[in-house]
């Protein structure tokens, strides 16, 4: 089990909870993987068996200097997503934020909302306080994915560059 800043914990909002993925989550996972219109919105040109979500998803919890949270929705208990710190940076203590909801049926609801600004909230606290205490978010979104880049902007991300990848426009924005 991982102690220390990148401890996995448990974190209460209104609308959702952020708790530590398990392997019970693979098949709400699973579906998250096979959501055509989420894949095409971050460009995911792979593709996912199921032993390999399995394995995923039971392999979280021993994971060091990421950290991977389901999102709940409260008042169903349904897994709703996942929200991730990963590609950590020790040279500037910053980590790459991702978010991804398990399908249209849970998109514009507000749960990726809430679930950014607590894991968020939770990176950028001190870590004597109990959060992580990185300096710095950084993040890459498709430049035709509007409504994740309002999203980041109103969670405090701001813009930094564009570039352009294989045929796609992105955008980086920084927090911190």
């Amino acid at each position: 089990m991982v102690i220390g800043r990148w401890h996995k914990p448990v974190i209460v909002g209104a609308r959702v909870t952020l708790r530590p993925i398990v392997a019970t989550d693979a098949e709400g996972m699973f579906e998250l993987t096979q959501d055509a219109e989420g894949n095409d919105l971050t460009a995911t040109r792979a593709t996912f068996e199921r032993a390999t979500i399995d394995a995923w998803c039971a392999s979280r919890a021993e994971q060091d200097l990421r950290l991977d949270l389901a999102i709940v929705e409260r008042a169903t208990g349904l897994f709703a997503g996942e929200v991730v710190l990963n590609e950590y940076d020790t040279a500037e203590n910053a980590a790459n934020f991702r978010i991804s909801l398990r399908g249209p049926a849970w998109y514009g609801r507000g749960l990726g909302g809430e679930a950014t600004r607590l894991l968020v909230r939770h990176a950028l606290t001190p870590v004597d306080a109990g959060g992580i205490g990185l300096s710095a978010l950084t993040l890459t979104v498709l430049a035709r994915n509007p409504r994740a880049i309002r999203a980041y902007e109103r969670a405090g991300f701001v813009r930094t560059d564009t570039f352009e990848e294989e045929g796609e426009r992105w955008i980086t924005m920084r927090m911190g």
